[in-house]
Formats: C-alpha cells, structure tokens, sequence
C-alpha cells in the first residue's frame, strides 16, 4: 500500500523513505504486503512499540525475523520507520513487521561486558549535545560528544545549559568553540530565558532533533520549555549545583511547531562505536597535524619532526586534547579487535551448532 505523503511528511517522511518503502514491502511477508502502513516509532518497551503515523499512536508488538533481531539494525529504535499491520482478530496490539533502512543513527557501545551496538535515535537530522556551564572535564566530554555526532551523519550543536550559574559565559563559550569548529555554540539559561530562541533556527517543521548528554543536564526542562508545558518530568537542581536524573526512557515527542524532539535518558559513559569518521571531523586540526609528521608511522611520543608535539610545545595545540584524541583512537582500535573476536566466536558457534546437527541424523 502505497502511503500518503501528505499525512506522513509532518513525521519526517520525504521521497527518500518514500524509496524506502517500495523495497521495504518487497522483503516483507507476502501476507502483509497490502496491509502494511509506514509508522514513525516513539517508544520502544520490551517487545513493544509505540508508532504514530497520520491517523494518530497505536502501540504495535515487534514481530520481526528472528534472524533479523540479532542485530542492531532489526531491534527496533526510536524514530525508527517501521511497517506497522492492523491487529490480527482477538489481538489488541497492532504487530511491527518491518524496519526500513536509518538514514542516520546516534548510537553508543552498549553499557556491560558484551560487544553490543546500541542505537539511541534514528532518523536524525540534528544532535542537541547538551552540556551543563557547571562541573569539570567539560572539553573532554564535548569532544567525545561530538566524535559519536559527526559519526551518525547527523549535525551537532552545542548547547550549554544553566547558564545563570557560570560566572563568565563569555569566556565559556569562547573556550568550548576552541574544540567545536564549525559547530554551532548556543549558551541557554531556561531560568531567564535566554538563549532559547537561538535554538529555533533548528526546530524546523519536519526535522528530527534528538537531545543527548548525561544526567540532570537540564534535557527535559528544555523539552518542556521548548514545547511549552510539563511535557517531561523534572526535578530541581541539587544544593551542589548539579542536575537530578529523570527521563527513563527515549521518546519522540512532536513539537507544536511541527518539529520533533527525541529526549533520552541521561547517559553514564558514552561507549564509542565505529567512530572513525566522526573522529576525523571532531578531531580535524589534530589529524591535519598528523599527516604532516616526518614519519607516517609517528607515534606523537617525541619523534623527530613530529607536527602534533611541535604544535603543543609552541602552545597552538592543548595536549589534553591530544590525549583524548588519542584515547578515543585506542578505544576504536579496542572495538574493532573485540568485534573480530566476537565475529570468530559466533563462527563458531554456529560450525558447531551444524556439526552437532549432522550428528543427529541417523545414518543410512
């Protein structure tokens, strides 16, 4: 069934997933082939999903190839595209059977032992980083931040909370533009109202901006601002002057003025995932240095003709920011040996898995 675009674009929708469809429903089940209509996911619960396309939301049972849910692309993610059916007779939940291809993705190392990919928004066309003028290690943070953003094709900005509790806003800002090129910067204080208006630009009808950052960062006070009642919990800011957690889960939330908001919980660590990319374009004056070493193997440890120390001697390069460079670095070289071993292992598993299969069947 082809959809509407009319009832679908408030959503997000254009002629790209309008693409998307058509080959989506070919890799469908035959049986759901015409009954199946696109829906935006919202929420996610376990084994349920909340979607919303032009009729209204309906909550929808994830029913999906098993096979398909053993990665991250077929678990399904919040502000996701999904093909949503009506519900089978006697069920009350619609049933989620299709997932169309991201076009974007923020996403993180799952927190745990495992090797896991873990999407935390999808289908996003800018990344509010927020950050609190409050606390330390507030460069370091925002350079990950921003690594895991470029990564996910999405565009970042920066936007820095609770303003009315920094001293000098000015010189704040100034200092966090020196790691964020070409990334917007936008002090806020929601207390006094400031800053606010500067986020509109971002909030267009149709696009999706996600919010991330760690917890009580003042996400869902400036979701509620932002859409104008207490659409999100809060809590006040502790006697210390930091934030208190309160968003439990991610949810897409569509804005009065058209745009949509995906605030998510307030992140302990954020894991990186497959950030090469990203750390080329937050990291670009660190690696433009690096290709201009005298040796292409150049470790940064003192080498002769070495771009990156000569820079930090003469001070027109932070070595705390060469460091978190270059730990970003070990964690993906890190990531890429962990999945190769995962990958061999689950090899593994699965020659064994047949070979004990063969030696059930009675021989002839």
């Amino acid at each position: 069934m082809t959809p509407e675009p009319e009832e679908l674009t408030p959503l997000g929708w254009d002629e790209g997933f309008a693409e998307s469809w058509t080959t989506a429903l070919e890799d469908l089940d035959p049986r759901w082939r015409d009954l199946a209509r696109p829906a935006r996911v919202v929420r996610v619960d376990r084994g349920v999903c909340t979607v919303l396309d032009g009729a209204g939301e309906q909550r929808a049972r994830v029913s999906l190839p098993p096979a398909l849910r053993q990665s991250a692309e077929g678990q399904p993610a919040v502000g996701d595209w999904a093909a949503v059916v009506p519900p089978e007779t006697g069920d009350e939940l619609a049933g989620l059977v299709g997932l169309l291809p991201r076009r974007s993705a923020f996403t993180r190392r799952a927190a745990g032992r495992e090797t896991v990919e873990q999407v935390v928004a999808s289908n996003i066309d800018v990344v509010f980083i927020v950050v609190p003028l409050t606390g330390r290690q507030r460069l370091r943070t925002i350079e990950r931040y921003l690594a895991v953003a470029w990564q996910s094709g999405a565009q970042p900005v920066i936007v820095l909370t609770k303003a009315d509790l920094c001293p000098d806003v000015a010189e704040a800002v100034q200092e966090v533009e020196s790691v964020a090129f070409g990334v917007p910067v936008v002090p806020l204080s929601v207390r006094r109202e400031e800053g606010v208006e500067a986020l509109y630009d971002h909030l267009q009808p149709g696009r999706t901006v996600s919010l991330v950052g760690a917890s009580g960062v003042g996400k869902s006070t400036l979701v509620n601002h932002l859409y104008g009642q207490d659409r999100q919990a809060t809590r006040e800011i502790r006697s210390d002057g930091k934030g208190r957690h309160t968003t439990t889960h991610r949810e897409l939330v569509p804005m009065p003025d058209g745009a949509l908001l995906i605030d998510t919980p307030g992140m302990r660590a954020l894991g990186a995932w497959d950030i090469e990319e990203g750390l080329q374009q937050a990291f670009g004056d660190v690696e433009q240095l690096a290709g201009e070493c005298r040796f292409g193997d150049c470790r940064h440890q003192g080498e002769p003709g070495c771009a990156v120390n000569a820079a930090v001697d003469a001070g027109d390069l932070s070595g705390d920011r060469v460091a978190n460079w270059e730990k970003l670095q070990r964690e993906q070289q890190r990531l890429e040996l962990q999945q190769d071993s995962r990958a061999r292992a689950d090899e593994h598993k699965r020659v064994r898995a047949r070979q004990r299969a063969l030696n059930r069947r009675p021989h002839r």
